[in-house]
């Protein structure tokens, strides 16, 4: 069931690792009152570990929604209805945690040439025409904007009607901004991305104060042949978008990108079967028109023959897939004869085992990107570490490999934008050298956050604490 709005304050603690808690009891009343737990500069309010307190005195409903008028009548759970959604609650939380300042604006961090370059190379870019076919004069009459972003949250193309856009500026909502939910708070675009699904955020459901005028829908777009999100389509404007009509318009104009994509031709490498490997534990395979979902044996022993097409040989392969010494190769074959019938004998061969036509590789293109010195478009295309949850020496050593040579060339190029993409992900969020390197590139003005979270990471570290995290080159040194 939804929350009601209280006056009550939730209870706020700080976690002994420093991590800021918003009691999951507590009954939220406003964005502000997970962003009064944090100080102006985005530390904890009390200073110390473990130092429990209440925050503030919340806001009443009356005025959490003082600025953004009257909430328009909405069937299930609108902000005016005395109700916060659990999902606006969850990006809240979500939001203090990234230390988003509620009277903070998005930043702009592609200029004119690089913006140009980004939309150039984007996938969606082959999308934009039926985006707009579709959405361009709905915007115009409707005084709304369209608006489509990259996976990071990076605005590539913002349009609509000429007053609207002025507006817009006002809040940094430009091409070239960054609107994901970690960078600016709850909206639309940026947590459809954070939870993969679309999302309307109404006027005061938004995190950020300036933005609580306007109301938007979004939803993510997908790659049609391998599923990774490519980013997201939205729909911005004033409270007459405040209508579930509006999450399902945009909703169909995402779905009709991604058939867009899928008709203007095959997967790169036609005939040859696509791997997503990376942030997931068990990989898919798109091969011949149909996507396989595979078992995490399975995804190790693709991983291993994509990053091999000549072969490898029975012996070799099972070194690479058990740290047990004792298996032996029945179980090896035993396991490919599986995978033989769930991919059809002409596509995994033996002598040595190999996959027959390639496979177009997800952390293999990264690799090749990072290669190239295409270091932004290496990070944008990295979903996360390559099977994490994985123990086979062989993608052991493939994950740590690809994580510690993207995250050495994200410390050398320096640039706060990527830093920050990688240092509030799931992976990176306790990358002390990552983060060391963030405090060194970012302005002065959006430094206390950062500040914080690293002398956090560093009381840990002096302490003695132990941060369980995945095996690999995350690790902190």
């Amino acid at each position: 069931m939804p929350k009601r709005l209280s006056t009550a304050p939730p209870r706020f603690t700080m976690s002994p690792t420093g991590r800021d808690d918003l009691d999951e009891e507590a009954e939220l009343s406003d964005a502000w009152v997970a962003g009064r737990a944090m100080k102006a500069d985005g530390t904890a309010r009390g200073g110390g570990e473990a130092t429990p307190g209440p925050a503030e005195p919340a806001p009443g409903p009356g005025e959490a929604l003082h600025d953004a008028g009257p909430a328009p009548d909405l069937p299930v759970e609108a902000p005016g209805s005395g109700q916060v959604r659990p999902l606006v609650a969850a990006s809240w939380r979500r939001s203090a945690r990234a230390h988003v300042s509620p009277d903070g604006a998005a930043r702009v961090e592609l200029d004119e040439d690089e913006l140009a370059d980004f939309r150039d190379g984007h996938p969606l870019a082959a999308a934009m025409p039926v985006i707009r076919e579709l959405m361009a004069a709905y915007a115009t009459d409707g005084e709304h904007l369209l608006a489509v972003c990259d996976a990071a949250g990076r605005m590539l193309w913002v349009e609509g009607h000429p007053a609207t856009l002025r507006k817009a500026r006002g809040m940094n909502f430009v091409a070239g901004a960054r609107w994901s939910e970690a960078a600016a708070g709850t909206n639309a675009p940026g947590t459809a991305l954070a939870v993969d699904r679309p999302v309307q955020v109404v006027a005061a459901e938004h995190f950020r104060h300036p933005v609580r005028a306007w109301t938007c829908a979004a939803a993510p777009v997908h790659d049609p042949h391998s599923g990774r999100v490519l980013g997201a389509v939205d729909i911005t404007g004033g409270r007459r978008l405040a209508h579930p009509h509006s999450l399902g318009f945009v909703q169909a104009v995402a779905r009709a990108a991604e058939s867009q994509l899928a008709l203007l031709g095959p997967a790169p490498g036609a005939g040859r079967a696509s791997l997503a490997a990376l942030g997931r534990d068990e990989a898919s395979l798109s091969l011949g028109g149909r996507r396989v979902r595979l078992s995490r044996r399975h995804s190790e022993i693709l991983v291993l023959l994509a990053h091999r097409p000549e072969g490898v040989g029975g012996g070799e392969l099972l070194t690479l897939l058990y740290e047990d010494e004792s298996v032996t190769p029945v179980t090896l074959r035993a396991e490919l004869s599986r995978l033989r019938a769930l991919l059809g004998p002409d596509v995994l061969r033996s002598r040595p085992y190999r996959l027959a036509g390639g496979v177009d590789a997800d952390f293999a293109a990264v690799d090749r990107r990072l290669a190239s010195g295409a270091v932004a478009a290496a990070a944008g295309e990295y979903a996360g570490p390559l099977l994490p949850a994985s123990l086979a020496p062989g993608v052991v050593r493939l994950r740590e490999r690809l994580a510690g040579r993207l995250r050495a060339a994200l410390v050398d190029r320096g640039d706060p934008g990527l830093l920050a993409d990688w240092a509030y992900s799931s992976w990176g969020e306790d990358d002390l050298v990552v983060w060391r390197a963030l405090c060194a590139a970012v302005p002065a003005a959006r430094l206390p956050p950062v500040r914080a979270r690293l002398d956090s990471l560093e009381a840990e570290l002096s302490a003695g604490a132990t941060v369980l995290q995945r095996p690999g080159p995350h690790t902190r040194r």
